[in-house]
């Protein structure tokens, strides 16, 4: 249970709508009671006063009235309980999302990385649902039910204190075994649900993510069957769930008839010390209608493990601490917007290879640098670092004379503009995905620099509201490249940070591209991460990277004039 701490904190915050739906409940239950019992005793009242000479002085209409009342209260309170108790759960679950949310944005992409996109999703939607179970399954069921023990106890027992501690005692322990029981009964089912729940949704992401892929080689079918086995698992859970559900209300009911026989061979001989009279019928219908206490606990505790699991996987991402953590406040620094790499190693947190060691490389202010090497030689991750996607192990990365733990989040992005390898499509319009760079910008400015970037044909038609992503236009792989380059124009930050921005894109539209550049270079420190060796010489200087260490180090002409490695490299060209 010490798993469903952090989400009961979150209860504070809504006590109020908690608390009334728990109050109507308990009033709609006192009145759903209060009707069966007094229905019972008004019956056999009023048929034993039509049979004597009661029936002139009998009370027919203060009864009746009361009857009705609690008939209209019961109607009443019941949806009063629901709109009450639903709308707070809700408001509850919206802030746990967002609560879940900024947990998880900090732990991206360090602690987060080795979890499935649909997994993650699963977690944000179903483990999240599920945490409403605590409070409309666990919490208010279980102090309703014993506030309504309480309360049918110590009326009982205004007549009768043996049968009202009789009844009290039987309920009480119902009230604490069903729950444990069912909780046994249904907690690995529970469990294998939620994860079962998971792999579906994963499975099926997977078909549907991959499905021109699997298609084309033939694959599908074996991944559509992937899907079937797991909705098999996840039916036969239910199914479980359905049976045990149906067995705890049979056995409730069983309970509850033993219990009413009990009472009435109790009462038999009258209430209170009292001859055989209409009491009876009232504790009977007492004892009948108190199933309505314990109906919704035994259920609800079937569900506790699927709830407590589905907490557990929240918490993995909720109590996770981030690699990356930033300063509140902005670091002060000279302006001008140098980087220095010093005695920098790096490995990721889930292995122990050195991508890049012993790192010493200093880039003077407004200076134009590429990095260059083979496919996995660590330039990314230089570029990875310098976003503090992760902290390095050892050394440490200077921009403008601070080191870069001392630079805040919203400081570090504004400082630096980035062209990545893989460029993200929001699902949204063509001036949203533009404005995320640059929010202020007018629709001139954003005309401006698609037909800079050569992407003038996506103003067609609709234009800047042109929806783009799932359902919208599809970009092909180098035109979403230039809808990064165009970002990156939009933000002009000081520091330019270019990871293979001309990959994917045509010899024509690469000579525009680096013409842009040139342009856009002035006054900015870049860093241009590159394997192919085009245009190298307009660079100041230039980096040669290999198996994470740094080989040479110079401008073009100078390594040309070495005769080393990167002139080894240019006599392949």
């Amino acid at each position: 249970m010490r798993d469903l701490i952090p989400y009961l904190k979150l209860y504070k915050k809504h006590w109020f709508g908690l608390s009334l739906g728990m109050l109507l409940a308990f009033l709609t239950l006192f009145a759903s009671i209060g009707l069966l019992t007094l229905s019972g005793w008004f019956l056999s009242a009023a048929a034993i006063a039509g049979l004597t000479i009661a029936r002139e002085t009998f009370n027919y209409m203060l009864p009746g009235a009361f009857v009705r009342g609690f008939a209209m209260g019961r109607t009443a309170g019941r949806w009063g309980e629901r709109v009450v108790s639903h709308n707070a759960t809700f408001k509850l679950l919206t802030d746990l999302r967002i609560f879940f949310f900024s947990k998880l944005a900090p732990l991206i992409p360090g602690r987060v990385s080795n979890l499935r996109d649909a997994d993650l999703l699963n977690r944000l939607v179903a483990d999240i649902d599920a945490m409403d179970h605590v409070y409309l399954r666990l919490i208010s069921p279980m102090i309703v039910g014993t506030l309504g023990i309480a309360g049918l106890t110590a009326v009982v027992c205004w007549f009768d204190v043996e049968l009202g501690l009789t009844l009290g005692a039987i309920l009480l322990v119902l009230l604490l075994t069903w729950p444990v029981l069912f909780y046994k009964l249904g907690k690995q089912n529970g469990s294998e649900l939620t994860q079962n729940k998971t792999d579906l949704r994963i499975a099926t992401l997977d078909w549907l993510q991959g499905y021109s892929e699997l298609t084309l080689f033939g694959a599908e079918k074996r991944y559509r069957s992937a899907i079937f086995t797991m909705q098999e698992r996840l039916l036969k859970n239910q199914m479980f769930n359905a049976h045990f559900a149906g067995l705890a209300q049979a056995l409730l009911m069983l309970a509850n008839g033993w219990t009413l026989v009990l009472m009435l061979w109790l009462a038999a001989d009258g209430v209170g010390g009292n001859t055989p009279n209409p009491m009876i019928a009232l504790v009977v219908f007492a004892t009948m209608a108190s199933v309505e206490l314990l109906m919704p606990i035994a259920g609800a505790f079937q569900h506790l493990g699927q709830t407590l699991t589905s907490a557990r996987r929240l918490n993995e991402v909720i109590l996770a601490e981030p690699d990356v953590q930033f300063p509140a406040e902005d670091a002060r620094h000279s302006g001008e917007y140098s980087i220095e790499y010093r005695d920098m190693s790096f490995h990721y947190p889930d292995s122990e290879a050195q991508v890049v060691k012993g790192i010493n490389l200093h880039i003077p202010a407004q200076h134009r640098i590429a990095i260059v090497g083979q496919t996995g030689s660590g330039k990314s991750t230089l570029l990875q670092l310098l976003n503090r996607y992760w902290d390095v192990q050892q050394g440490e990365i200077l921009i403008a004379g601070q080191p870069i733990q001392n630079w805040s989040e919203s400081q570090l992005r504004q400082a630096i503009s980035v062209v990545s390898q893989r460029v993200d499509i929001l699902n949204g319009s063509l001036r949203d995905n533009l404005l995320m760079a640059s929010p202020n910008a007018d629709d001139a400015a954003l005309n401006d620099v698609l037909n800079k970037v050569g992407l003038a044909k996506l103003l067609e038609g609709q234009g800047l509201d042109t929806w783009l992503g799932d359902g919208g236009r599809q970009l092909s792989g180098g035109e979403k490249r230039r809808v990064g380059i165009a970002r990156a124009l939009l933000h002009n930050a000081p520091i330019l940070l270019l990871d293979e921005p001309t990959e994917g894109l045509d010899k024509q539209t690469e000579q525009q591209i680096m013409k842009l550049f040139e342009t856009h270079f002035e006054d900015k420190t870049v860093v241009f991460i590159t394997h192919r060796l085009v245009d190298l010489d307009k660079m100041d200087s230039i980096c040669l990277i290999e198996q994470g260490e740094i080989v040479e180090h110079g401008s073009h002409s100078d390594l040309l004039a070495q005769k080393g490695r990167y002139f080894e490299l240019n006599q392949t060209l």
